[in-house]
């Protein structure tokens, strides 16, 4: 397969691209089931009863229906949150073309799990769902409770899920990789080169 460049003029082989665009499916995928199959487990066992206790007075699991965004942000906006959840999947997937770095594999692998976790509950869940309405206002199932008192500073911990906290790791690492200038083409900002 030929060769692609990366800026300085180094070769990328189109086999590591494929590599890394195989660790950023695998790791979306197995954050999609994981988030799935949790939110499935809970609804079949704690919907309707009492929280369960994982850690005393630390973390507990308690079923809600979040119709905002990660960690209960902007609740009464799912309309907005749904298209957002799309938008955000079409562009990772058309930025994957350009992905040459395995951080940014990770982190867009990261991403892409959380979003699609989240935007299948929009989609099919209770009140929405293909057939039942038009409005796409399903509400995302969170359970993990952080009970307050724990931390220094926050007195508040949303109840949130494995794909509110893939997304919100997501966004942590890309965060972090564009302040250090790493860039998804596996260049460095001001530097030649492969960056990663």
């Amino acid at each position: 397969m030929r060769g692609l460049q990366a800026e300085g003029g180094t070769p990328v082989a189109g086999g590591r691209r494929g590599r890394l665009i195989a660790v950023l499916a695998c790791l979306a995928a197995v954050l999609y089931v994981s988030d799935l199959v949790t939110k499935t487990v809970v609804l079949r066992t704690l919907e309707g009863e009492p929280p369960l206790v994982v850690i005393p007075g630390v973390l507990q699991f308690r079923v809600i229906f979040n119709s905002g965004a990660a960690f209960s942000i902007g609740t009464g906006m799912t309309f907005v949150f749904t298209f957002i959840a799309a938008g955000v999947v079409v562009a990772i997937i058309r930025t994957a073309r350009k992905l040459r770095s395995m951080p940014w594999a990770i982190t867009l692998g990261l991403l892409l799990g959380g979003a699609l976790g989240n935007l299948t509950d929009r989609l099919l869940r209770y009140p929405s769902g293909f057939g039942r309405s038009t409005q796409f206002q399903g509400h995302v199932v969170d359970f993990v409770e952080v009970l307050p008192g724990n931390f220094p500073v926050i007195d508040y911990f949303p109840v949130f899920n494995v794909a509110d906290s893939a997304i919100v790791c997501g966004g942590i690492v890309a965060v972090v990789l564009a302040w250090r200038g790493y860039q998804i083409d596996g260049t460095r900002e001001g530097k030649s080169g492969r960056a990663a």
